[in-house]
Formats: structure tokens, sequence, C-alpha cells
């Protein structure tokens, strides 16, 4: 039985909103908890992942979003997700944290940390002791884990070994560990985390969303009775498009089937540059648009999915990409390119997986597919979107993590 009225406070420097663009899972997983609890989020006043970052000319401003709290913490901005300017950021919102006075506030009786950033755990272990409040842990990427494997960090690196320590800390001190990654407690264990605090709660999606059609200007750039394949999201070297751009350079001749990429990115001036050298007309780059077009475009302009990752040994602990939940929501056949522990496509018998960054098993699975009857398809589709709304809807979700709570 969950119990009603609590006071939540969740702490998450890169939390948006519909609003202010990326990132949108405490956002989901608060506009449920609202309709029990109340809840104030504390978020930063810039992240490079937000489209239209709030106005803070103080310390921090106040703004409620269909009836969530957020206290926008003001943080420097900074030019990329590499830069010095971010570890700053994380820094001085750790440091708004500690002086913010929050004695007129409805005393919590949950709070949740949700990394990236893990250094608010600091304070938040503060007043969880001084409030007598439950303290959970949301990891979505472990660090320093993530940028030791990825960004080629060492471990004597002092910016790690903060991380370090904090992480350590995190797994000691919190009531709950929740991970968004199935796979995370086989790391989690080697720093401190015992099993009976371990919970997978996986990202999902809103099934009452406002969604809208998008706009004519975007419509317009996508070909007309073609058979479209549909990267929508970051371009980002993580996402692997260039072996996306490489499979369309394998089906140039294929007048019939069209690559799409919306989105935009570090790698989008790669992949352009790859696209004009081979002369890949079968290959359309459109710029990103809002998170309530992605569903309708999908629906109405594509005819399958595609999501790929590099192939890294840091996907052992499972992957849960965001934009999985739309593609399966759309009801579209979905072309996986991952290799993790979890696979998601093969669950919800939903598409075809290949190895990542193959273009020529990319290429086969596209043309399986061209091949394949409407009707098998769309039996796909369908399972997939099945799929997502029993397993993956955030008002599910947010039940799961309200049964921490009591």
């Amino acid at each position: 039985m969950i119990k009603v009225s609590k006071v939540i406070w969740i702490i998450n420097q890169y939390s948006g909103s519909p609003k202010h663009g990326m990132t949108f899972r405490s956002y989901f997983l608060a506009k449920e908890f609202i309709k029990r609890h109340k809840v104030t989020i504390f978020s930063a006043s810039f992240s490079h992942v937000m489209s239209n970052p709030p106005s803070v000319s103080k310390t921090y401003t106040e703004e409620n979003i269909n009836g969530i709290d957020y206290l926008w913490l003001k943080v420097p901005t900074y030019n990329s997700s590499k830069s010095l300017g971010r570890v700053l950021s994380m820094f001085i919102f750790l440091y708004r944290l500690f002086f913010l006075n929050v004695k007129k506030r409805d005393t919590p009786d949950v709070i949740i940390v949700s990394s990236i950033s893990p250094f608010p755990i600091w304070k938040a272990y503060f007043w969880s002791r001084y409030y007598k409040a439950k303290l959970i842990f949301e990891v979505r990427d472990i660090w320093p884990l993530t940028i030791i494997e990825l960004g080629n960090f060492k471990k004597n690196n002092p910016f790690v070994f903060l991380l370090q320590l904090t992480e350590n800390f995190a797994y000691k001190v919190s009531d709950y560990v929740v991970s968004v990654l199935p796979n995370a407690f086989s790391h989690m264990k080697n720093h401190g985390l015992d099993k009976n605090r371990f919970i997978h709660i996986p990202n999902g999606i809103d099934l009452n969303m406002t969604l809208q059609k998008i706009k004519p200007e975007i419509a317009s750039q996508i070909p007309k009775n073609k058979f479209i394949i549909a990267y929508t999201g970051a371009v980002g070297i993580a996402n692997s498009l260039i072996t996306f751009a490489e499979a369309a350079n394998l089906l140039k001749d294929n007048n019939e089937i069209i690559f799409l990429i919306v989105g935009d990115g570090s790698e989008k001036e790669d992949i352009l540059n790859y696209k004009l050298h081979n002369k890949i007309k079968n290959l359309v780059l459109v710029d990103p648009i809002p998170k309530k077009n992605v569903i309708p475009l999908l629906k109405e302009y594509s005819d399958v999915c595609f999501i790929g990752l590099m192939s890294q040994p840091l996907f052992r602990f499972g992957v849960s990409p965001n934009k999985m939940f739309d593609y399966l929501y759309s009801a579209k056949p979905i072309i996986q390119s991952i290799d993790s522990a979890n696979d998601i496509v093969k669950e919800a018998k939903a598409g075809i997986s290949v190895k990542p960054e193959n273009p020529k098993e990319i290429a086969d699975a596209i043309l399986k597919l061209y091949k394949m009857p409407e009707s098998k398809r769309n039996e796909l589709g369908q399972n997939g979107r099945v799929y997502v709304e029993k397993y993956h809807s955030y008002e599910q979700l947010a039940k799961q993590y309200e049964y921490l709570f009591n």
C-alpha cells in the first residue's frame, strides 16, 4: 500500500522541463509523484543539453511548472560537455546547495539525488540526517567509470579521485540506490553496495504527454513515398551515426530507401562531410525538433527506426536510451546496433538487433525489413507498442519508486 502525502525533494543538476528542454526523467517522475505527493526539483540554471535555460539573476529563482516546484540554482554557462566550465558548474551547484536556505520549505520525507553529477549527495546526506528523510541515490551513468572508460581519464586524476570518493560515499549512506542500468549492481557491489538496497527502475515514456505534428518546413525536407529509416536525437560520437551513414553509402544505389537523421551534435559536421564526399543522396539530415514532435514524426514519416551505440565495455551494465521508448511507442519496427547486457528490442520482439559499428549488418537488416510484408512490419511495431505501455510508462515506473518511500 502506497502511503500518500510525502514531501519529495529531487536534486538533479541536469533536470529539465518541457519549457526548458532536456533532460526529462526527473520531470516525468515528478509529474506522476504530484498526483499523491508534493515535489520540489533542485536543478541548475544551465546545462549543455538545455534548449531554453531559465533566467536566473540572483543565486536562485523559483518556478512552478505544471504543478512541480523548481528551484533553479545559478551556475555559469559553459561551451561543451567536455569543458572545464562543466566541471566548474558541478562544484558551484554543490556550493549553492550548501548555502541554500530551505528552512521555510516543507520538511522532506524523501530526498532523491539523481546523477550524472553525484556531488549533491554530500549535501543531501546532511539534509536526510537533519530531517530524518529517506535518501535515494539514482544512477543514470556510472561516474567516474564512464569518464575513465569513454573519456580516457586516468584513475589518479584528482577529479576522478573526488568522483570515486563521492560514488563510494553515496552507496554507503543511501537507503536505496536506483539505476536505469539493469546490470549496474555488478559494479556497485565492488564499491560497498549490498544487493537488498539496489533497485533497477529503467527509463520510460509519458503516455499522456502532449504531442504535436512537425512544422511544414521540417516536413518539406523529408522525401515522400520512400522507405525511410529514421534516427532522432543527439548526433554525438557515442551514437555511432557515422556507421549509419556508411550503411547509407552501401545502399545509395537503391533509390527507394532513405536514411533520415533528425538532430544535432558534435558529429553532425563529419557526417555531412562524409555524405558530400561519397555523394550519398539517400542520406538526409534535418535540424532537431522538440520532444513533442518526435513521435508524430516517426508515426507519419518513418517506416523503421534506428538506434546505435559505439562498441564499449561500459555497456556491459546494460543501457536504457530514452529514444528507444519513443521508438517503441511509435509502433515502428526498430533496428538496434548495440552490444549491451540487455536487448530491449529482442525482449519486446520489436525488430532486429545487429552488431555495433557494423554498416554491412545494418544495411542487411534494412533490406530484410524493406522486403518484409507490411503486415509483418506492423506486427513488430505493435509488439513494441504493447511492450512499452506495459513495462515502461512513467506511471508504472513512479509506482515502483513510491514503494521505496515508506
